[in-house]
């Protein structure tokens, strides 16, 4: 191979991001130039700024090149496997996932933290799984804020700028060598969105910027910030996000059949989808929209129902009215309807979550608990309905394993499971890592924690050096922590609701913890606060003048400026993992995920997917489980408990050590966790699921809607008007229940009036049992009508197992391609 050959097969490797997992390429990056590596784990920046004579010599030597091949050999070898979704009977073309941030690697800083993790972890699995989903996001001019922590404790907010020369990414390019460019109509000009492409294993991801010469100045900082602005620069980020990413995908000419959004941010996407289908198919907005829904998902991550994206009702007018009535021939009025709760309310904001609920096929939270707290947040869509009914599904957020693990634990689960674990389906996991000694499993732990600590004097000392620090306070930190000692960690964005400082509520009783001579711990602290959350800066600055001013300044430390290489790092080398939410404010979570296949344990707020993970065998849990809303006692509660555990439970446990020095309570829960948790809550579980549960039927339900010109979509619509226009006046008339021989027997009439009994379906329902699914019963309607008025008698008979008082029938509309309650929400209850 020639050196120009080298050279573009290293420019291939380094513009995919399969390098910031997969570590088999690190030894080439580092030894083009050791110094830039290793500070900046940007292989792309390493072949941009090395010069050619470094190039050239690294090249020329045989070793070098031998690895080259190694590495290049692997990729092609990879790239012909046969992956899990290759083996799937059933089609789909192509998933296009929205997202406002994608966590992938500090090479590409476009991400600020949870969302952003879900999000590339998604796509790093779907890669590894052959699912075919295309990942399309921005490109910040500066991204979200680096932090620095001045010597009070103060969170200084900086934004460097990104230099897209230096990000591993390129620009898109058309079939004549152009660069692609997407252009969205305002009022008085043409804005012009420029388009990138990054590398993610097999799977692309296309980002959209405004920094395009050509748009007016204000306009070229749209994509500046993330989660920066006001809601101006939010409505015009999300407008480029859903319309001009939709619009990419029709100059690429992919036509995906699902269209995933990540969070309501991404909404605008059904409105851009809905308007490609009645360009293509020269129909109405209601009906394209009807076509199109149902191929789309939207995924929740909001807790609260405060923390969706609202927009004014005059922003909306200002910046989409055009939009409505140009490009989807519908009047302003009905575009935000599809936003609001109250369509006749003019004052009503236009909320973000509506309308990916109104424009998707299916909705889905992050967790078990959170599509719950979901169903509550939505229910007001659906009046009259159970909560239990409201049509919010869930899928538990998963980690990409390959990113998180450590190189010592990769070595435990290659060992174990061999080289390709993570690109199955994980059936065998549990067993085969259970298999392992004892002594393995703590060995690997050791050596991880001893690298952390390795890594922590080197960070600290550096972020010392880079403040100001004394001569002396550098040289101490190059000694801080002992490599032996438990270490717990606790990192993560600092909002009052994460209840960062609840470790402080006794900072007399923490300081006993982590100064115990004999049982000593030592406590890593990280995490960034919103600019503009005052709270969370504050607590900020409680941490640092603790550490600071008392003896923990021997046993804690706070690195500023949290980001993701910083989050692998804690991860992999913490014994122990805390989190303190008040629940159920935490969706999901999966900072505690990641140190599952680490072997660290969690400590953490029953909340989240710990509410589906915890068992004694596996961790500790905080709180009983149940909401406190405004008890002003609880958070001292739960803090004693909390120290309560450190000082009963888990340092104890930690330091019990057998005749060969190992904690064999301590190393009996690493591998239940490990071995029981690590592949139910990683991203391949979740991709698989995504696939299984939505994709595919969605896939099924968006190819039978369009069929025949949309025959269906239209069927469903005037189904809808139907039901609009006649509901009201259907009523039941008398309902009989006889029991007899162990059996409630249920006849009803109800009277239909010009709906049709084809429109309409008749159900016995009953409350679940001990928190469980309610029963539903389908009663079978009479061939004959009753009397006049269109009326109908249905009846049904069930077990005795229950009081015929559990039961009531009820009415709700149905067509045999209608999503109810989703798409007809109406329901007429007999009493």
């Amino acid at each position: 191979m020639a050196s120009t050959d080298l050279l573009n097969s290293l420019s291939e490797l380094a513009l995919d991001l399969r390098w910031s997992w997969n570590h088999a390429a690190d030894e080439l990056w580092g030894r083009i130039d050791p110094e830039l590596w290793n500070l900046t784990h940007n292989a792309w920046l390493v072949l941009q700024t090395v010069s050619r004579q470094k190039l050239d010599a690294a090249v020329a030597d045989e070793g070098f090149r031998r690895k080259l091949d190694e590495v290049l050999a692997d990729r092609a070898e990879r790239a012909k496997k046969q992956r899990w979704f290759q083996t799937k009977p059933d089609g789909l073309s192509a998933v296009a996932y929205f997202s406002m941030e994608f966590m992938l690697s500090d090479a590409l800083p476009i991400y600020s933290g949870g969302l952003g993790n879900v999000a590339g972890d998604h796509l790093k699995a779907a890669g590894d799984l052959g699912i075919p989903v295309i990942g399309l996001g921005l490109l910040y001019q500066q991204g979200y804020f680096r932090q620095h922590i001045d010597s009070e404790g103060n969170q200084i907010a900086l934004r460097p700028y990104n230099e897209p020369g230096q990000l591993p990414l390129k620009p898109l390019r058309d079939v004549n060598g152009e660069w692609l460019r997407i252009s969205i109509e305002l009022p008085g000009f043409t804005l012009f969105v420029r388009t990138w492409e990054v590398q993610v294993g097999p799977v692309k991801l296309y980002l959209l910027d405004t920094n395009d010469a050509a748009n007016l100045p204000e306009y070229r900082g749209i994509t500046s910030e993330l989660y920066g602005g006001g809601p101006e620069l939010r409505l015009q980020q999300e407008r480029v996000l859903g319309i001009a990413g939709w619009r990419l995908l029709r100059a690429l000419k992919i036509s995906p059949e699902v269209c995933h959004l990540n969070e309501g941010h991404a909404a605008f996407a059904v409105l851009e989808r809905a308007r490609a289908y009645m360009e293509d198919h020269g129909r109405p907005f209601a009906e394209a929209l009807e076509v199109t829904r149902a191929g789309n998902l939207f995924t929740t991550h909001t807790p609260v129902a405060a923390g969706f994206d609202r927009f004014a009702p005059e922003l909306m007018r200002d910046r989409m009215r055009d939009y409505a009535e140009r490009d989807l021939g519908i009047p302003f009025g009905q575009l935000m309807a599809l936003g609001r709760l109250n369509p006749q309310d003019d004052s009503e904001p236009f909320n973000m979550a509506y309308l990916g609920i109104r424009g998707s096929g299916a909705i889905n939270g992050v967790s078990r608990l959170h599509g719950e707290v979901s169903r509550r947040i939505f229910q007001p869509l659906f009046p009259r309905w159970p909560r239990a009914e409201v049509p919010v599904g869930y899928v538990t957020n998963g980690v990409h394993t390959p990113t998180w693990d450590s190189p010592e634990a990769d070595e435990l689960w290659t060992l174990a499971c061999g080289k390709d674990r993570w690109r199955g389906e994980l059936d065998t996991i549990e067993r085969e890592l259970r298999e392992r000694p004892e002594s393995d499993v703590w060995n690997m732990r050791q050596r991880s924690r001893k690298a952390l600590v390795e890594y922590l004097r080197k960070r600290l000392a550096r972020q010392l050096a880079g403040h100001g620090g004394t001569p002396d306070e550098v040289a101490q930190a190059g000694r801080i922590f002992d490599p032996d000692a438990l270490t717990i960690g606790f990192a993560r964005r600092f909002a009052s609701y994460k209840r960062p400082n609840l470790l402080l509520k006794d900072p007399e009783r923490l300081l006993r913890i982590l100064t115990n001579r004999r049982q000593p711990v030592q406590l890593v602290l990280a995490g960034k606060a919103h600019p503009q959350d005052a709270d969370g800066q504050r607590m900020i600055r409680e941490w640092v003048q603790f550490i600071r001013r008392t003896p923990a300044r021997s046993q804690a430390v706070f690195l500023s400026d949290y980001d993701m290489g910083l989050t692998e790092r804690l991860v992999q080398g913490v014994d122990l993992w805390l989190n303190t939410p008040r629940r159920p404010w935490e969706a999901s979570g999966t900072s505690g995920m990641k140190v599952l296949v680490n072997g660290g344990l969690n400590l953490s707020e029953l909340d989240g997917w710990w509410v589906e993970a915890y068992s004694p065998e596996v961790g500790w849990a905080l709180g009983d489980g149940q909401e406190h809303e405004g008890d002003p006692g609880l958070d001292d509660r739960e803090a004693d408990q909390l120290y309560s555990l450190l000082e009963r439970e888990i340092v104890p446990e930690f330091y019990n050590r057998d005749q060969a020095g190992v904690p064999a309570g301590w190393v009996r829960r690493m591998r239940e966790s490990m071995s029981r948790l690590t592949a139910q809550f990683s991203a391949n579980r979740a991709a698989r699921e995504y696939t299984e549960q939505h994709y595919l039927p969605l896939a099924k339900g968006f190819r039978e809607r369009s069929a025949n010109g949309g025959a269906s979509g239209l069927s469903v619509l005037e189904w809808q008007r139907q039901v609009e226009e006649h509901w009201a006046r259907i009523r039941f008339g008398a309902l009989e229940i006889h029991t007899d021989g162990g059996r409630h027997s249920f006849a009803v009439q109800l009277w239909v009036d010009e709906l049709g009994a084809d429109a309409v379906r008749v159900e016995l329902y009953a409350d679940g049992v001990n928190g469980g699914p309610p029963l539903r019963e389908t009663m079978t309607r009479g061939h004959d009508p009753i009397g006049a008025g269109n009326a109908y008698t249905w009846t049904t008979s069930i077990s005795a197992d229950r009081p015929a008082s559990d039961f009531t029938a009820r009415a709700v509309p149905w067509h045999p391609a209608g999503l109810v309650p989703l798409e007809c929400s109406k329901i007429l209850w007999y009493r």
